[in-house]
């Protein structure tokens, strides 16, 4: 992965690093999570996100960590689709400290769309899935500052 990946920076807060001062192993996840809705609003899918015209539920995740992140770093999270099936889709996330190419973990998270009222499995809609093929290559969402500090 280069510079064209979909991008989003956010910074290690304290209250997210455990007793060995690195960032605690679950807040992985919540950080999967920030990115992904990154991801969702570049591809320009807010509206449907706040209104639960489109829902998801997440079925598994795995995470693999290499190296630890510490306080006050910031994190450049990239998320893609790695795989997209009838009603569900994965998306692989890389971890990396800012500035560096050096993945520091992994996460692949598969989800399930579901109907809003009946959490029942639904079908991807065409439009969604077209947006997770094409992805949003190039876009950087910094919450950290980090681009401006540069």
């Amino acid at each position: 992965m280069s510079e064209e990946r979909f991008r989003y920076f956010l910074r290690v807060r304290y209250g997210e690093c455990d007793a060995q001062k690195v960032v605690f192993n679950a807040r992985y996840a919540d950080y999967v999570d920030l990115a992904t809705a990154e991801l969702l609003r570049a591809l320009g899918y807010e509206h449907e996100i706040q209104t639960a015209e489109l829902d998801y539920q997440l079925v598994k995740q795995t995470i693999e960590w290499k190296a630890p992140a510490r306080y006050d770093q910031v994190l450049e999270v990239s998320v893609a689709a790695k795989h997209l099936g009838n009603t569900s889709f994965t998306l692989a996330t890389e971890f990396r400290i800012a500035g560096e190419e050096r993945v520091i973990a992994t996460a692949e998270t598969v989800y399930v769309h579901v109907d809003t009222h009946t959490l029942q499995k639904q079908a991807l809609p065409r439009q969604f899935r077209d947006a997770l093929t094409r992805g949003a290559s190039g876009v950087a969402i910094d919450h950290a500052g980090w681009a401006a500090s540069r």
